[in-house]
């Protein structure tokens, strides 16, 4: 897990297939608790799979003190060692209570 970030209120986290998920969703809940919105970049199956349960994760640590996140999937073009790659990039942001219901009765 490589941690940057770009702005004020989006952090970028790098996650690769050997990330462990929980410390993940640490470093998640952590930034959201700041109030920061969370960009997770993986590249493959498995850090995509990693990422995924991190997020999942995070939710067990954040509703106990009244914060849902919600999360939106995107691709992302990168460069890795000077070759053009595709991402999956999840932003996580965080909903107030009340938008999450509508959100969560969707799914």
């Amino acid at each position: 897990m490589d941690h940057e970030t770009a702005q004020t209120d989006i952090a970028c986290l790098k996650v690769s297939s050997k990330s462990s998920p929980a410390s993940v969703a640490g470093a998640i809940a952590g930034l959201v608790k700041d109030g920061k919105t969370v960009d997770i970049q993986s590249v493959g199956a498995g850090a995509v799979n990693q990422a995924v349960k991190a997020i999942a994760i995070s939710r067990g640590f954040l509703s106990p003190v009244g914060i849902e996140v919600a999360c939106m999937p995107s691709f992302a073009d990168i460069v890795i060692d000077g070759e053009f790659r595709t991402a999956i990039r999840f932003s996580v942001v965080p909903v107030k209570l009340a938008q999450a219901a509508p959100v969560a009765a969707q799914m």
